[in-house]
């Protein structure tokens, strides 16, 4: 890399990061958490209200717009990793420059709200959106990696970030149901009003979190041993690359605890709605008051900021879990029993299922981070970008098909579009996807948690170990505590790892050739 960008300001730290640093990084998550919650709670019910789509063509954008951008997710995962080798990457930084033309372009986001447009001008809307939003968030996500290795630093930045993205999720269901109030309930225009706010508020965000980060110099030394042994990066190559990612024993666990929590979250919030309004027979801005309860969650997340310093990933997981498993019974007993006072009841349960799910939120992405440390001592790489394209490209994949599912059982069911009244089988069929179908995906993901075992302590062990290799260390000096780490959370033998083999030595520290 040409060392003239060295003194650019986007390579140099700037400090400890404090409390200002960390929330000037997770301003993004303002779009990246906001944007999302406003598609998840409104964007089907806008289809199928104001569009005239039915609920499958609907689901169908939804779902093809994620399979596309599943896709964008992979390429930019890549492409953000080894952006560095351009004139541009060198001069606005591989992560950097993303975010820079990410600023005006995420104003698309308005195009989405425009009535009276066909199913092809929906469709090719949200896809640009979906390819926008990946091309933003995926470098943005690796940032901890790069501007620190310290584990409580990390962890600010990605508290930060979700206590951010809290609050986004209180405001993308708090002002609509205001708008909605002020000009009126059956009416198109909150949304497209919503939509503009929102879309400047998003540009504002990720120009504050251009300019308050910064990312690792990858010098002339450190690309030469980045090239070292690659091959011409085909397409059977880039695959190859991110099929290795799932080596990572503990990745595997973390894909899976995220994909059915999170697709459990998004499935909530597509049906929510319209369990609020079809089945419970009360009005839109009710489902938005009761959803914009998420406010809890940005006190929730600060909380779980203190707490996974001090307990298990593990056991935070378990307790979430645990809480949104009671409220998937609560919906159902509500709507089936009617008891009186019943509007308390449904935002008691909305509360309770807000503490829940901004807990189990909190922690994939704090333990995130830390994961790309394990596979560097497996490969000797930093592949942050990878892996963040993984998960992206694989829960946008999952979520894209059950969007899909759900409009098609509402369709089977006999779901009417426009109609706020809507028949005894359809109402069942929603009840029983926000109660059951959302109990089902949680209860995958505990059972998964329960054998993680990824923590401070355990990523200390992984941290020095890869700390002493880059100092030269011997991997024959490594210890019986590090071999078990290694094993537990890479599944890989410790002693089958010939990243390193350049710093063979004997005991003495004397080297020794390498094979």
């Amino acid at each position: 890399m040409d060392e003239k960008y060295r003194n650019n300001r986007i390579y140099i730290p700037r400090g400890k990061i404090g409390l200002g640093r960390a929330i000037g990084f997770g301003m993004t998550d303002l779009m990246g958490g906001g944007a999302f919650a406003i598609i998840g709670a409104w964007l089907l019910f806008f289809f199928t209200t104001y569009a005239g789509l039915s609920a499958a063509e609907g689901a169908s954008i939804l779902a093809i717009a994620k399979i596309i951008d599943a896709i964008t997710s992979l390429v930019m995962g890549n492409l953000t990793d080894q952006f560095y080798r351009t004139r541009l990457g060198q001069r606005f930084g591989r992560r950097h420059f993303f975010l820079l033309i990410g600023i005006p372009l995420v104003l698309e986001f308005i195009l989405l709200w425009v009535t009276g447009m066909s199913y092809w001008y929906y469709l090719v809307a949200y896809l640009i959106f979906e390819i926008i939003a990946a091309m933003i968030l995926i470098p943005w996500e690796t940032l901890p990696n790069e501007m620190t290795t310290d584990y409580n630093e990390r962890t600010k930045l990605s508290s930060a970030r979700l206590v951010i993205s809290g609050a986004a999720t209180f405001l993308a269901t708090f002002i609509p149901g205001r708008l909605f109030k002020a000009m009126g309930e059956n009416s198109a225009t909150p949304y497209l009003i919503n939509a503009v706010i929102f879309a400047v508020i998003f540009a504002i965000c990720i120009a504050i979190s251009w300019g308050s980060t910064w990312e690792h110099f990858v010098d002339a030394r450190e690309a030469a041993l980045l090239r070292a042994g690659e091959k011409r990066l085909t397409l059977s190559e880039a695959l190859r690359d991110y099929f290795s990612t799932l080596k990572i024993k503990t990745f595997r666990k973390h894909l899976v605890i995220y994909l059915f929590s999170f697709t459990s979250m998004d499935t909530w919030s597509v049906v929510f709605v319209y369990y609020i309004v079809s089945v419970m027979g009360h009005s839109s801005s009710t489902a938005a008051n009761i959803s914009s309860l998420s406010v809890i969650g940005i006190f929730v997340t600060m909380f779980c900021g203190y707490l996974i310093t001090k307990i298990k990933p593990r056991t935070l997981w378990i307790s979430a879990f645990c809480i949104i498993l009671c409220t998937s019974l609560g919906w159902w007993l509500v709507s089936t029993t009617n008891p009186p006072h019943i509007i308390v009841w449904l935002f008691i349960i909305g509360a309770v299922y807000q503490i829940g799910r901004s807990a189990y939120v909190f922690v994939p992405w704090n333990v995130f981070p830390f994961i790309p440390d394990i596979d560097e001592l497996v490969t000797g790489k930093k592949r942050a970008g990878v892996f963040a394209a993984v998960m992206t490209f694989v829960r946008k994949s999952t979520v894209a098909v059950a969007t899909l599912i759900v409009g098609f059982l509402l369709d089977e069911a006999g779901y009417v579009k426009g109609q706020t009244t809507q028949s005894e089988p359809a109402q069942h069929m929603i009840v029983l996807i926000l109660s059951l179908g959302v109990a089902i995906l949680i209860a995958i993901a505990l059972a998964t948690v329960l054998t993680f075992k990824l923590d401070k302590k355990t990523h200390a062990v992984i941290a020095d170990e890869v700390t002493r290799l880059k100092e030269g260390g011997s991997p024959a000096e490594a210890t019986d505590e590090v071999r078990l780490v290694t094993k537990e959370l890479s599944g890989v033998d410790y002693d089958s790892i010939h990243a390193w083999d350049a710093n063979l030595a004997t005991p003495s520290g004397s080297p020794t050739a390498s094979a």
